[in-house]
């Protein structure tokens, strides 16, 4: 009779009944021949894509399970599996991120360790500002320009509501930095700023209130982008945009813009400072004599900088304004 109790012997030839699982591989599927479409717009995490380019179909997705946590942002190429039909009702899966060329991102503050990515593969940073009603914000501009060339993106200043003030002060200040600009009024003709954007991926930037959904509308006729206004307390504008939508650019124009939502902070803890100075050509091989570890700041009392402003090697006005960028990046805009 069983009493219980196991013997040396039982524990020893013990047989550990084994669980059938199948059996575990490698390999992964290859969509290498899948569809591909660019991400027009994220909602609530369903994505509207573009299939078969500017005048292709337009189709809902969800992100596959294998992708995990990997975001899927505002003009990411992917890959696709599933219903790409677009028809009412179809949901495809995106299986595949492709490599991005450039990635634009922020933070919501500069001691935010979470970086938010507004839009990937992008070509160019349209920092829209209104000359007045808002008034101009030049710190956000400086940050903004500071985000596009961390990026690796070409910086374009977009000034509208010339018809309310002159543009002449506002340009002199960027003048040093050689950043491209245009001055837009309102009703006015948009030929030089469709002339910059042919051909291109822009994204538009800039805080509420400065025109950026009515330039968006007076390009892109169809956008429907709904216009604000600015508060006459505050000065400020309301957010009418709530999400980065990319939109392409009718015939006869190529390209494609970006509208995103209005900001009124541009956090830049992702940008090392000491890079900075790398996005300035001219005025890095002049930096070769500073002491280690030095920032090229105006608190820096050998920066070489200093000497080649003091021999007429560098102009005053772009040591200035690249140094005001530096500021940019631990100054609030508020």
């Amino acid at each position: 009779m069983p009493t219980g109790r196991y013997s040396d012997h039982d524990v020893e030839h013990y047989d550990r009944p084994r669980r059938r699982t199948r059996p575990r591989t490698k390999e992964r599927p290859s969509y290498d021949d899948a569809p591909q479409g660019v991400v027009v717009t994220v909602d609530r995490g369903r994505f509207t894509l573009l299939v078969g380019g500017a005048d292709g179909t337009t189709v809902t997705a969800m992100k596959a399970r294998p992708l995990g946590r990997r975001g899927v942002v505002v003009g990411d190429r992917v890959r696709l599996d599933g219903d790409v039909s677009g028809d009412e009702g179809t949901l495809a899966r995106i299986v595949e991120v492709l490599p991005r060329s450039t990635t634009l991102r922020r933070t919501a503050e500069d001691d935010d360790p979470v970086e938010r990515v507004i839009v990937a593969n992008a070509e160019q940073l349209v920092v829209v500002t209104a000359l007045a009603d808002p008034d101009p914000q030049p710190r956000l501009i400086d940050r903004a320009l500071v985000a596009a060339y961390d990026a690796g993106l070409a910086p374009l200043l977009c000034l509208t509501k010339a018809d309310l003030a002159d543009p002449a002060p506002l340009l002199e200040t960027y003048r040093a930095l050689d950043v491209p600009h245009v001055v837009t009024q309102r009703g006015g003709d948009l030929g030089a700023l469709r002339e910059r954007l042919d051909g291109r991926v822009s994204v538009l930037l800039g805080s509420s209130g400065v025109g950026k959904s009515t330039l968006v509308n007076a390009l892109v006729p169809d956008a429907g982008r709904e216009v604000g206004v600015v508060n006459a307390v505050t000065g400020r504008g309301r957010h009418t945009s709530t999400s980065a939508y990319l939109l392409p650019l009718p015939a006869p124009l190529a390209g494609w813009i970006v509208d995103t939502p209005g900001i009124r902070s541009f956090g830049l803890a992702h940008v090392e400072p000491a890079r900075l100075i790398g996005f300035f050509p001219d005025l890095e091989q002049l930096t070769e004599d500073c002491p280690r570890g030095c920032t090229h700041g105006t608190e820096e009392p050998e920066c070489a900088l200093d000497g080649a402003v003091a021999e007429g090697r560098a102009d005053p006005a772009r040591v200035a304004s690249f140094r005001r960028l530096l500021a940019a990046r631990s100054e609030p805009v508020w």
